[in-house]
């Protein structure tokens, strides 16, 4: 096969991949003895009929598609490497008569990661982010830890914003109870804004055993089109009403929470851990802006098709994640009357912000030659196995040796983004 290059401009390359006479021939004698059993011609046993008597019952050309293929598939990413072209999309392609005893050749077009250079990524000026951890932080911190550790216990009294309260409840517009409106021994916290606008509020006040009737108004865009926008009235009924116990805090609550004995290690061990937390965060925060200004000191070509495969991954994810909660994304466009071209425009900025800064952080992680060891890319798994609490020798098995190259792409990037912010100047 010898590979030739017409052009490479725009983001888009050109080239020829011709197929000599012996090469075509050679393809299609391999495609025959693949194909020949699926043949039956009267006199020969299924398999052994010559492959002239083939053609000639079904035409010379009954290999010729095959062997094209085959060529293709084989000498394709060939010709990419030999011409170094970086392909980001499926080819166009043209092919010239093919004949038998004739050689053929390919035209292709296809569109190219783009050429560029990143300037203006060293001594970037950011402001520094302060990570100091004040009393108020600590003061939170030991509040959550305490609402993480407190009960319910029931009480007897009106109900009052913030209490848990058990009801049943019924729903109607006008004289008909309404589909989806029903429940028998609800769990809901007033104030949480968990039911429709107006109905916790309804139940202050109320006392065990009580029947009340709550009057709403459904929003006008509620998800069930047969309410929105109607007027309604839920029948409750209240069997219980809890409220909050929060535990005192002292040195027996710091022995009941953790492995100290005193509240003051407790607090000394919290505020270490939000100094650490607060570090992070400002690190990052930081590492973010000098990203920020470099993606807008650098104007570079970003290919549509990157976009719109960033969109399809960006798609993916969501999908995922709505799995997770028991539904799929079709659901999704479903419950909420979207469209999915709709969807996808929606999410075009935001690829683009995405495909743009990673192609900037993967070009600048090239002009300063970074390299990734193999102990590095086993330190990567080791951490990612014990994420998902496997194995690292079994998580490589299921990522797969070809997926292996994006875990040192990714250790790339992140060397590439500590250049930045190291060389980066900090008001």
């Amino acid at each position: 096969m010898k590979s030739t290059l017409i052009s490479k401009e725009n983001n888009e390359a050109k080239f020829k991949m011709e197929f000599s006479p012996e090469e075509f021939e050679d393809a299609v004698i391999k495609v025959y003895q693949k194909e020949k059993d699926k043949f039956e011609i009267d006199g020969f046993r299924k398999g052994k009929a010559p492959r002239s008597l083939i053609e000639k019952r079904y035409g010379e050309g009954i290999f010729f598609e095959d062997a094209v293929n085959n060529l293709f598939s084989l000498n394709y990413p060939l010709a990419l490497d030999e011409l170094d072209v970086d392909a980001i999309d499926y080819p166009r392609t043209e092919f010239s008569q093919i004949k038998k005893g004739d050689g053929f050749d390919i035209t292709i077009t296809v569109t190219v990661y783009p050429e560029f250079t990143v300037t203006d990524y060293k001594g970037v000026e950011i402001e520094k982010v302060p990570a100091e951890v004040t009393d108020e932080d600590l003061e939170r911190e030991m509040k959550a830890l305490a609402e993480r550790n407190s009960r319910m216990v029931e009480v007897d009294r009106p109900a009052q914003d913030g209490d848990m309260v058990l009801i049943d409840y019924a729903g109607f517009v006008g004289d008909e109870q309404f589909e989806g409106g029903t429940a028998e021994r609800q769990p809901l916290k007033l104030g949480s804004g968990t039911f429709i606008p107006g109905f916790e509020e309804q139940l202050i006040g109320a006392v065990k055993d009580e029947e009340r009737d709550v009057k709403v108004t459904f929003p006008e865009q509620y998800h069930a089109e047969d309410l929105a926008g109607k007027e309604a009235v839920f029948k409750c009924k209240v069997h219980e009403i809890k409220e909050q116990e929060m535990p005192e805090l002292d040195d027996d609550f710091a022995k009941d929470v953790s492995e100290f004995d005193t509240l003051e290690e407790l607090k000394a061990s919290k505020k270490e851990e939000l100094e650490k937390s607060k570090a992070a965060q400002a690190e990052n925060s930081m590492k973010n802006s000098v990203i920020e200004k470099v993606f807008e000191a650098n104007e570079i070509d970003v290919p549509d098709v990157m976009v719109q495969s960033e969109i399809d991954s960006m798609i993916r994810e969501f999908d995922q994640q709505l799995r997770a909660q028991g539904m799929d994304i079709q659901s999704y466009f479903q419950y909420l009357g979207q469209d999915p071209n709709e969807f996808r425009e929606q999410l075009k900025d935001d690829a683009f912000k995405r495909t743009k800064t990673r192609m900037l952080v993967s070009k600048i992680a090239d002009q300063e030659d970074f390299e990734v060891g193999e102990e590095e890319v086993k330190a990567e798994l080791e951490n990612m196995a014990k994420m998902y609490g496997l194995e690292a020798d079994k998580l490589a098995e299921m990522i797969g040796a070809e997926n292996i190259g994006a875990i040192s792409g990714d250790i790339k990037i992140r060397k590439a983004i500590d250049f930045m912010y190291d060389n980066a100047v900090i008001k």
